[in-house]
């Protein structure tokens, strides 16, 4: 099961760097930014978008042909536009979502910044945001963009997720921690 997952980031490594490459010789980084959150956001939004991008039953010309209008709607730049036309006639597209996340790291990386995924048991006001990330900052040295997703089996708290570390202050894991120490008693 490993095996196909490390292939398919390595396919999407290099048509990320390719593409981060040229973006940045010609200085188009901040376009590239927002094109792959428009893709990520399409990623997450849009199963017909999932299907089409993973199903073989699209031909390579079909999957050329929608990605293209796609690509044309959303307004991206010329070169992840034609990226993706050669993802089509490759039948790479499946490995589109690794691909965004890839670009979104490169990209990071290059800001100097890096991203938190935070989980709250409710959504998070922009000044919640803002000072969860200079708290973040001063602890991880770098700017922190904030990826933020709701749970409400949380209860309360927060999880956040900064590279490999993690700091989980949701009322949750405090219930489940009392309870495997109440075992431990009894």
């Amino acid at each position: 099961m490993a095996e196909p997952v490390s292939i398919s980031t390595g396919i999407a490594s290099r048509y990320a760097t390719a593409v981060f490459e040229l973006a940045k010789e010609g200085k188009k980084l901040k376009a590239l930014e927002t094109d792959v959150d428009t893709l990520k956001a399409a990623l997450k939004d849009s199963a017909d978008f999932g299907d089409l991008i993973s199903s073989p039953l699209y031909s390579r010309e079909q999957q050329g042909a929608a990605i293209t209008a796609i690509a044309s709607k959303m307004e991206l730049s010329d070169t992840l536009t034609n990226t993706l036309r050669l993802m089509a006639s490759k039948r790479r597209l499946f490995v589109l979502p690794q691909m965004v996340t890839a670009l979104q790291d490169m990209i990071a990386e290059e800001k100097g910044e890096v991203t938190a995924e935070v989980t709250a048991a409710k959504a998070m006001t922009k000044a919640q945001q803002d000072k969860l990330a200079k708290t973040l900052k001063a602890s991880v040295g770098k700017d922190v963009k904030i990826n933020l997703a709701v749970d409400e089996s949380l209860i309360g708290g927060l999880i956040v997720k900064v590279g490999s570390k993690m700091i989980d202050t949701s009322i949750r894991s405090k219930l489940n921690a009392l309870q495997n120490s109440m075992k431990e008693v009894g």
